[in-house]
């Protein structure tokens, strides 16, 4: 009999499985925000269990083994090896009134009527005004260090910087483990007696984004200017981003390494329209830096490269294939030139679809079940023969999502 990791790393190495592969909550990009989660929960007869979110700036709830099952789910994060006693978690309550744990690691603070995360040197963070549903940036560490008349700006404190923004902050377990020997310790031991446990692929996230990550030191705007007209200093701080991350994924590698089946980097490029940044500045300032990142994690460990980017890539596919990757999510379909069929056509023997099997913003929150279990077979149909899929839908399923849409994306897979 097939397992599930067995059926995901088929299909990543483009054999086609016994029935397409599930992601579900795998990573922080195919999960379920705690608000839907509980609905779901209600809605399948599950009254056991509290809801753990355990992505906070997006809300994500922890999938629970039951509705893993349910559905035929094949991925688990590598995060969910962690935080397992009750002392790891802390009451909070959801935007719409549903208890909740949240890790106990967060210092979250109630002004008025919204939620505020502070840096303990005072710094706000980030801010979840009454009404929303996740958090917001509030504090860009660079956004003063854009240009560079003096020669002295150096990103020599990216440690610091990093440590004093919301995405890297506001973690998710394994944080707070850190990567230092008793951490790199912790983490080794966690991974392993995890790996023990489970048959399904684990996905282990590392992140290092170079072009998102810019854009949440210095300011989307900011970075983007700085892209197009402070060359030299745009290809310094990526130089010294570069050396950061790769510091770090040896230190991770060493410790996880042998108990993932996928590492998962994250870089958002793309935008409705297209990428939001020509092929000539992808190939000038990210490929070759993607590509040291790639090619040192293949060194370091087996685990197959995923990234996450939204958006239309395509332009930008043909250049992160040159670079290593293996696997491409979420595949959003919805955005320009990223049509199922042309990805298939042109990209499918090159690189694993991993995504693209739910319209999250036309169909799954808003159509009849009926109708989201039709566009679910229609994507499947397209993207699984022979191999170089799995099925998860673009990006999270959002707070308003009926359970019985839900329902019925998921069944209507295989």
């Amino acid at each position: 009999m097939t397992t599930s990791r067995e059926r995901v790393m088929a299909a990543v190495n483009h054999r086609e499985p016994d029935r397409t592969p599930i992601d579900l909550g795998g990573h922080r990009s195919s999960g379920i925000m705690a608000i839907a989660y509980a609905k779901l929960k209600q809605h399948l007869g599950i009254t056991t269990g509290d809801i753990y979110v355990y992505d906070f700036v997006q809300q994500l709830a922890i999938i629970e083994p039951a509705v893993l099952d349910r559905f035929g789910v094949d991925t688990v994060e590598l995060g969910r090896g962690f935080a397992l006693r009750p002392e790891d978690w802390q009451a909070w309550v959801l935007p719409d009134g549903t208890p909740c744990k949240i890790p106990a690691f967060l210092d979250v603070t109630r002004e008025g009527d919204d939620w505020r995360v502070y840096h303990p040197d005072g710094t706000l963070l980030a801010i979840q005004k009454q009404g929303c549903l996740y958090l917001e940036q509030t504090h860009w560490p660079y956004s003063d260090r854009t240009t560079d008349e003096t020669g002295d700006v150096d990103y020599t404190d990216l440690a610091d910087a990093f440590d004093h923004m919301m995405w890297s902050k506001v973690g998710a377990p394994p944080a707070p483990i850190g990567l230092d020997p008793q951490g790199l310790a912790e983490l080794a031991a966690g991974a392993k007696a995890f790996r023990a446990t489970t048959d399904r692929a684990i996905i282990g996230l590392f992140g290092a984004p170079m072009l998102e990550g810019g854009q949440q030191l210095f300011g989307m705007d900011n970075f983007l200017a700085m892209l197009a007209g402070e060359k030299t200093l745009a290809h310094r701080f990526l130089d010294r981003l570069v050396a950061y991350y790769l510091d770090r994924l040896h230190k991770f590698l060493s410790a996880v390494g042998p108990y993932i089946d996928i590492i998962l980097f994250s870089d958002d490029f793309g935008m409705q329209t297209g990428p939001q940044i020509s092929p000539r500045m992808y190939r000038e300032f990210f490929q070759p830096r993607q590509k040291i990142l790639w090619e040192a994690s293949k060194k370091l460990a087996p685990a197959k490269i995923m990234l996450h980017s939204c958006g239309g890539i395509h332009p930008l596919l043909p250049g992160m294939i040159e670079a290593g990757l293996e696997i491409v999510q979420p595949v959003q379909t919805t955005c320009r030139d990223m049509e199922p069929e042309r990805l298939k056509r042109e990209y499918g023997k090159d690189v694993c679809l991993w995504g693209g099997g739910s319209n999250t913003r036309n169909i799954l929150g808003w159509a009849t079940p009926e109708k989201v279990a039709a566009d679910v077979r229609e994507r499947v149909a397209i993207f699984a023969p022979g191999g170089g899929y799995v099925f998860q839908q673009i990006h999270n399923v959002m707070a308003n999502v009926p359970p019985e849409h839900i329902v019925a994306m998921l069944d209507a897979v295989n």
